[in-house]
């Protein structure tokens, strides 16, 4: 594996992303540093967001064809509540769901399986207001 460099960008990546609640896209995330007198460039944002990935420093789902990302803690494996609506997310252990995922690969003859679980709902913020997350 090659060492990595700790570059300026790379840093204020890590910075911008770890000041965020929930997840967010790199363009979303490119434009919080442009406005913040940033010169880095969106290329370079999503360069350093797959890097932070790799290293488990953050974590990316999917939603609507888009790639998400947050910071996270590196080398513990988690899942998400994430709200449909905010986007507020916290970090969830689940042993019922580690246990299933390891059971269900051994009864197909699977070893080591890996596995991503993400549950999407409204938060009691969202609830409170009334939000209808279908629309």
């Amino acid at each position: 594996m090659t060492a990595r460099r700790n570059t300026w960008q790379r840093e204020a990546v890590r910075g911008a992303l770890g000041d965020r609640e929930g997840f967010v896209s790199a363009q979303a995330l490119h434009s919080g540093l442009r406005d913040q007198g940033s010169t880095i460039g969106l290329a370079t944002v999503y360069r350093a967001l797959a890097d932070l990935e790799s290293t488990g420093e953050a974590d990316s789902l999917q939603q609507e064809g888009e790639a998400l990302y947050r910071a996270c803690t590196p080398g513990k494996h988690h899942h998400h509540l994430i709200c449909r609506n905010c986007g507020a997310t916290v970090e969830i252990e689940a042993d019922e769901v580690e246990t299933w995922a390891h059971q269900v690969a051994a009864k197909h003859g699977f070893t080591q399986p890996e596995h991503v679980v993400d549950v999407f709902g409204l938060c009691a913020d969202c609830t409170a207001k009334g939000v209808d997350a279908q629309s």
